[in-house]
């Protein structure tokens, strides 16, 4: 990459079609369950002087949770996540911190269910290409913390974490 970070100072916004948010689940009588989501928006400062005081924030319509099966997605919009109670899904970022040229870390309250928890998500920029930034991520969640679950069945059946697969690209 031969742009450095200092030229990548300014105010970001996620571009929807080029950003994928997607997950991976196991289900214990079968393969992983590998979905999306469809619908969100969110804005990113970078600080290439100063990465400390970059920041990020990132909001999902948890009603727009797709998997490719329309009603293992209604079950998920309804008893996991319970979207018509908790329709919105929300990161903000507390602090970022450079770990090495192209990784950080980036630490900040996740939503989800009304809930808020604490998550440091390593992000690696990925690359530069015109008119915007290309960031990869992937962090493992227990879907325990934030109370997504529907009973006690679907916690024998759903395995305990959740892979968060993060490709986000940004804009000026």
């Amino acid at each position: 990459m031969t742009t450095t970070l200092n030229q990548l100072t300014g105010d970001y916004v996620l571009d929807a079609a080029r950003t994928r948010l997607g997950f991976v689940a196991r289900h214990r009588m079968a393969t992983r369950v590998r979905g999306r989501f469809d619908v969100f928006e969110g804005a990113v400062h970078l600080d290439g002087d100063d990465p400390a005081r970059s920041s990020a924030q990132l909001t999902i319509r948890a009603d727009s949770i797709e998997t490719g099966d329309r009603r293992r997605d209604a079950q998920l919009r309804k008893d996991f996540l319970g979207a018509a109670t908790y329709p919105i899904i929300t990161f903000v970022s507390t602090k970022v911190e450079q770990v090495d040229p192209s990784a950080f870390e980036v630490t900040g309250d996740l939503t989800i269910r009304g809930i808020t928890q604490s998550v440091t998500v390593p992000f690696e920029l990925v690359s530069t290409p015109a008119g915007g930034i290309a960031f990869a991520a992937a962090l493992t969640i227990e879907r325990a913390r934030w109370q997504v679950n529907w009973n006690a069945f679907t916690t024998a059946l759903v395995g305990p974490t959740v892979v968060l697969d993060l490709q986000v690209f940004v804009a000026a």
